[in-house]
């Protein structure tokens, strides 16, 4: 390798790709093509990058194996920024084999923090974490370990494991100001952020307040019942009980939480539970029927007591009964959720991640377009998706995870 080569490639890895442009944009061999295409990336030109990756990928010989492979993981990380989650991961496994086969560790290990990044932002967070801890960060280079400690607050962050959470940003803050790339130490900065704007909205007693993230993990510690509404759970120091496919189970649930310890008047549960106007002895019936379903669900952590003019809920072991709530009272939630990494997204990206149909998806852009809540650019499938973060607010609890089934 020459030294311009060299120097080019030294100037990447630092941050600096105005530098390594400086040394290569005028050649046209395989490695200067590569370096080019890097170079693109950083500084956000992703179409231009991709075309110079694959012409040095297509450039390198039979025998160079290994820049071939470099050139893939290096096309596979445009596409996960640039979110396009429908890359194909088989390319990237095949790459991490060939650069972990001819001793390319680092790279190898690159690769695997790629698929992990794309499983968390599809919210398979259990895969995430299994891959995770098959890789060890202390023999990997200081930018390395920011990836890896970032990738461990993000899990953490979507478990609501808040104190985790912000030992892995102090580790990845030192790794950070060790690498001495301003761009690691932005995004760092930015994921710290997280943990210091409300997360939730605490209804309690006729009240409520907005919470960090690390009172939503000590509340969910605590002797409380709480009908958590951002993923429809209710959960009572560890017992979980899922509502996420029961909506009208849910609903009837939260509307008993957020009058504790008072009862609710039959006919408010059932204009909100059933979206009916007036309330008729059809309606009556129906609401014994569900009352009897969620007596059932939650029979493990709270009794559905009848009252007078209604219903009241009594927690079994818990002392007191709170809602968890949004943070922010939007229909589409979840999308911006998704938009507020200041990315731009693909309308069938948005529906992997969400796990939901593109027409889904499609409808609810559409709808916050209207209210001028995100923009897009281009056309047809190179169109894209995009809306700055939500000023002031989290949006760790409103992001896609797996629950419990029912």
């Amino acid at each position: 390798m020459d030294s311009l080569i060299t120097a080019a490639a030294r100037a990447l890895a630092t941050g600096d790709p105005l530098g390594a442009l400086n040394r290569v944009a005028l050649r046209g061999d395989a490695p200067a093509l590569a370096l080019r295409g890097i170079a693109m990336a950083q500084l956000g030109d992703f179409v231009r990058a991709k075309a110079l990756l694959r012409s040095a990928a297509r450039a390198f010989g039979p025998k160079e194996a290994v820049a071939r492979a470099r050139c893939v993981v290096a096309e596979a990380e445009i596409a996960l920024v640039s979110r396009d989650l429908g890359w194909p991961a088989k390319a990237l496994d095949a790459a991490r084999a060939t650069l972990a086969k001819h001793g390319d560790q680092v790279n190898a290990a690159h690769a695997r923090y790629l698929e992990i990044r794309r499983l968390l932002l599809i919210g398979r967070l259990d895969e995430a974490e299994h891959m995770l801890a098959e890789l060890a960060p202390a023999p990997t280079p200081p930018a390395s370990r920011v990836v890896h400690e970032l990738i461990v607050a993000g899990i953490a962050m979507r478990r609501l494991q808040a104190k985790k959470a912000l030992a892995a940003l102090a580790r990845a803050e030192r790794a950070a100001r060790h690498a001495g790339i301003a761009a690691l130490t932005a995004e760092v900065e930015s994921a710290s952020l997280v943990l210091n704007t409300p997360a939730a909205r605490l209804m309690a007693r006729g009240e409520q307040r907005l919470i960090l993230l690390k009172e939503v993990e000590a509340l969910l510690a605590s002797r409380t019942l709480v009908v958590d509404a951002c993923r429809h759970l209710v959960c009572d120091a560890g017992t979980l009980v899922s509502l996420a496919r029961r909506p009208v189970l849910f609903t009837l649930a939260s509307a008993l939480g957020e009058a504790w310890p008072a009862d609710v008047p039959r006919d408010t549960l059932i204009a909100r539970a059933f979206r009916a106007k007036h309330a008729d002895e059809s309606h009556r019936a129906r609401l014994r029927v569900e009352i009897g379903r969620l007596r059932a669900v939650l029979r493990t952590v709270a009794e559905v007591n009848a009252t007078k003019r209604g219903f009241t809920l009594v927690p079994r072991r818990a002392d007191e009964v709170v809602v968890l709530a949004r943070p922010v009272d939007e229909k589409h939630a979840a999308v911006l959720a998704v938009l507020a990494d200041g990315e731009s997204w693909a309308s069938s990206a948005l529906a992997l991640a969400l796990g939901a149909s593109q027409r889904t998806v499609q409808r609810a852009l559409d709808s916050l377009m209207a209210a001028g809540k995100v923009q897009s650019f281009g056309r047809g499938r190179a169109r894209r998706w995009m809306t700055p973060p939500v000023p002031g607010f989290t949006t760790t609890l409103l992001l896609p995870t797996p629950l419990p089934s029912d």
